[in-house]
């Protein structure tokens, strides 16, 4: 080896330092190509041919230990060889879920679409991150186009935004914000001092909320949780009755969150009487719109969002019902003076300078929480420009078309029970077994249904059928979420989900 370095030193005459070469540099670029060529056909005919192909698995199923076997996880001091990685590429999407496919219905995201995925190959290729113009100057000028565009949805005149890690980033964001507005001298001074804050929520609301207000050390026994009808919505009444109830202990009450579109029954809270109850006593109004938000878009279902333009703050994830992938999260704020960046800039110096040769507005970094920070609205816009308007807000009708087609098919049936109309694409539903379906309505009858679910579930993830959800919750006993949002989805899917559940518990 001592020989060979000492060559290639006379040969290129090559500089050497601490032992280590430094003339040209030490990536093969070629077998690197090649790898990625080969790497992305791979994903051409594994994922992306395959996405609407109903005979592929959802899951290839197997127990984590068989799983950690089949993988080989284990990382070594030397390098596998190119066909090793290709095959390791090739066994991580088969053992894989694959949510493009359209009979996964387990979570509020799921299918492909195609130029949402280019734009995530062009945003991993050139690995950007935005936070200033010189380093992403393209991204943030499509990022203030998008936030633009939901901000007129939102029916505000103005207003101000920014894409986060997941909708819980963005309550937690909104939070932080509320409570800045309330009392600005947090950010030098911290918690000492404060008066006992206080916020409301509803008793359905996403469990980010509780998180945030553990992370910003508001305290969880601090959040007022309102109870709701029985279609899952905030009762306005009995947030005017905590309100006063907090006053009275002297407690601080700076903000409410309201939910449009929750996590299992897919409600909407009522926006304008939550809004006047805010206006009333001064406190900052955040509505959680990860989920429904993208109603906003269809010029018949925005209805269920109406009097959301009186909100202080929007979270809002098109990667859930417009498909715009994993992640891609806007938090909007209808302040337009500068306050997200009051709130959180750190003006770093070696990143914000304000002697830069180009106008320093766009430098939106110092408004984000986060140093490092994807494009994500690149995603979103890409999409948004091939499909337009209309297109995305197609989405958003067949979407609810289609969980009104499974909801008067499940009236059908024998044996499936809704548990409510929805409103929106969660369709919560019991199957009831033919053994069960005699029995008296009792505690007895409903600890069994209670089984049912879950052993359904454990069939189709074993057999690779479908995914399908299921929870307990507010005492009801454990049933079904199906959730419609794929294009991919069709009709057939649908009925195919009620003719499997039926197949897999004809035994129960």
């Amino acid at each position: 080896v001592g020989i060979c370095k000492q060559e290639m030193l006379q040969k290129k005459n090559a500089v050497l330092v601490d032992g280590v070469i430094l003339n040209g540099p030490i990536t093969d670029s070629k077998a690197g190509e090649k790898f990625v060529e080969e790497a992305c056909k791979i994903i051409m005919e594994e994922v992306i041919q395959k996405a609407d192909d109903v005979t592929e698995k959802v899951c290839e199923w197997r127990a984590p230990e068989t799983l950690k076997q089949i993988l080989d996880l284990e990382m070594r001091n030397t390098g596998e060889s190119h066909q090793k990685l290709l095959q390791l590429c090739r066994d991580v999407i088969q053992y894989s879920v694959k949510t493009n496919h359209p009979r996964f219905f387990n979570q509020l995201y799921a299918g492909i679409d195609y130029y949402s995925l280019v734009a995530r190959f062009i945003t991993e290729a050139l690995n950007p991150s935005v936070y200033t113009y010189e380093v992403s100057p393209v991204f943030l000028l499509v990022e203030e186009a998008v936030i633009k565009k939901m901000i007129e949805f939102i029916g505000w005149e103005e207003g101000d935004g920014i894409f986060n890690p997941g909708g819980s980033v963005s309550n937690m964001y909104a939070m932080n914000l509320a409570r800045y507005k309330f009392c600005p001298e947090i950010k030098e001074k911290g918690l000492s001092g404060l008066p006992r804050l206080v916020l409301f929520t509803s008793e359905e609301c996403h469990y980010s909320m509780k998180k945030a207000a553990s992370f910003l050390g508001i305290g969880t026994e601090n959040v007022y949780f309102i109870k709701t009808d029985e279609r899952g919505k905030m009762i306005p009444e009995e947030l005017e009755k905590q309100v006063q109830r907090a006053r009275k202990e002297g407690s601080a009450p700076f903000l409410v969150c309201a939910t449009a579109g929750t996590t299992v029954l897919g409600a909407f809270d009522p926006l304008d009487k939550i809004a006047d109850i805010c206006e009333k006593h001064g406190l900052w109004l955040h509505v959680d719109a990860s989920w429904g938000g993208s109603a906003l878009i269809s010029r018949k279902h925005c209805r269920l969002l109406h009097g959301i333009h009186r909100a202080d703050s929007v979270a809002w994830n098109p990667h859930k019902m417009l498909l715009a992938g994993i992640q891609c999260c806007a938090l909007l704020v209808k302040d337009s003076s500068g306050l997200l960046k009051k709130c959180y800039s750190a003006k770093a110096a070696y990143l914000f300078q304000q002697d830069k040769f180009y106008d320093v507005s766009y430098d939106t970094g110092d408004k984000s929480i986060q140093c490092s920070r994807r494009p994500d609205a690149f995603k979103f816009w890409l999409m948004w420009k091939a499909l337009g308007t209309t297109g995305l807000e197609e989405r958003v009708n067949r979407a609810l078309a289609l969980a009104r087609y499974l909801v008067e098919e499940i009236k059908k049936r024998e044996g499936f029970q809704l548990l409510l109309e929805p409103e929106y694409a969660n369709v919560c539903f019991w199957y009831i077994p033919p053994s069960l379906r005699k029995m008296e309505d009792g505690p007895e009858f409903w600890q069994k249904l209670h089984r049912v679910a879950p052993i359904i579930k454990e069939r189709m993830m074993k057999k690779g059928s479908m995914m399908l959800g299921y929870q307990p919750h507010q005492g009801k006993v454990n049933f079904f979420r199906q959730v419609v949002i794929s294009p991919h989805v069709s009709r057939e899917d649908m009925d195919f989900l009620l003719d499997e559940i039926e197949l897999l518990a004809k035994d129960l």
